[in-house]
């Protein structure tokens, strides 16, 4: 194996792939990266078993091959070298050769062939989606999914292609997140999964970098090909290629806690609201985590109290003529959604102080958060 290739193009792959390593990889081999080098680019990919992710950088390639280095240690040296122009050679004994301006560095390996295959698929459904809209709709859920280790099933972001759209939910018992947006969906092509929340940040973190992604699964994998514009062509060519275990389970039926009657809503800057819950919070304390919200005669009033804080109150003008509503609400549970929307404009529904409350645009997008008891 030997090739020439850019060193920032280099750094940026290696960049790409470093995240899917783990710290303690149950294998001498996970914690190394494959380089395979073939025709004009060379292919870098790492893998944990659950997650595997290649990227493709252009290269001057006289000599085919492959060779495992040490992910960390191999970025760490390709970032440091002198000069853009970087040589790498397969020199005997698993040992590679980089050279760059007057630095040259040997380090030891373990043979390509030793290192685990990304998989295939067969019987796969497959969508080609654009990536600011995936990028939008996932940074939409994504903060409402389950941390506790003990509810894996909700542990990801359920994916549903269906009734020609695309459905994004994510819940943990305390709130729901979901939004879709239309998608061309064949009676053979329908199906869903439940993406891992570490495959989630990867693919939020891989997004926008082109203008295509293709996603395609079956029941136990999802791989999404994400495409990307290197500058002239000379960065990283075609596509990065993300795998991935799915959570095998049926996702819970989260149209249940969807509120059939919200008779009182009222339309709201999001920023502004978002602003008012942050102060407000500001005395919460870690005990009673809570904010009120209390609407009537065109104000919505946020407040909270604490007994080692004290009290604060913030509000809004807004157009309400209904009757006096209050409710309590965890802050961080109305801010995430807040934080994560783009729109200037929410819709902001309640019923009475033992309901759910729901944050609603007009792009399809619903948010559901629980409510608290009042003290």
């Amino acid at each position: 194996m030997k090739f020439k290739i850019n060193r920032d193009h280099f750094s940026s792959g290696l960049q790409q792939v470093l995240n899917v390593v783990g710290t303690r990889a149950t294998m001498p081999i996970l914690s190394n990266v494959l380089l395979e080098a073939k025709e004009d680019h060379v292919l870098v990919t790492t893998t944990n078993l659950d997650l595997g992710i290649r990227c493709k950088i252009r290269a001057e390639v006289s000599a085919e091959g492959a060779i495992t280095l040490p992910v960390r240690k191999l970025a760490t040296i390709v970032r440091e070298l002198p000069s853009l122009d970087v040589s790498v050679e397969l020199v005997g004994n698993h040992q590679t050769r980089i050279t760059s301006g007057q630095s040259i560095f040997k380090i030891m390996g373990i043979a390509g062939d030793e290192f685990p295959p990304l998989p295939g698929f067969e019987d796969q459904h497959s969508f080609v989606l654009s990536q600011a809209d995936l990028a939008r709709m996932l940074k939409s859920v994504s903060y409402a999914q389950s941390t506790d280790e003990s509810r894996f099933i909700m542990n990801g972001v359920y994916f549903s292609f269906s009734d020609d759209k695309l459905t994004l939910a994510a819940t943990d018992g305390r709130r729901l997140a979901v939004i879709s947006r239309e998608v061309e969906v064949t009676e053979e092509n329908a199906g869903s999964l439940i993406l891992p929340a570490k495959t989630v940040a990867e693919v939020e973190r891989l997004l926008n970098q082109g203008e295509t992604v293709q996603i395609s699964f079956n029941d136990r994998q999802a791989a999404f090909e994400i495409g990307t514009s290197g500058e002239d062509g000379g960065g990283l060519m075609d596509s990065i290629y993300l795998v991935s275990k799915t959570v095998e389970g049926s996702y819970p039926n989260y149209r249940q806690v969807i509120p059939k009657e919200t008779d009182l809503h009222i339309k709201v800057n999001r920023e502004s609201l978002a602003n008012c819950v942050r102060r407000a919070s500001l005395v919460a304390s870690d005990k009673n985590n809570s904010v009120k919200v209390r609407i009537a005669n065109n104000r919505l009033e946020v407040s909270s109290s604490s007994s080692e804080f004290g009290e604060s109150s913030d509000s809004l003008a807004v157009e309400y003529d209904g009757p006096d509503v209050s409710v309590a609400f965890n802050p961080g549970f109305m801010m995430d959604p807040l934080k994560a929307l783009t729109r200037d404009e929410v819709i902001f529904e309640f019923k009475d102080e033992l309901s759910p409350g729901a944050f609603r645009t007009p792009d399809n997008f619903l948010c559901v958060i629980m409510p608290l008891r009042l003290n």
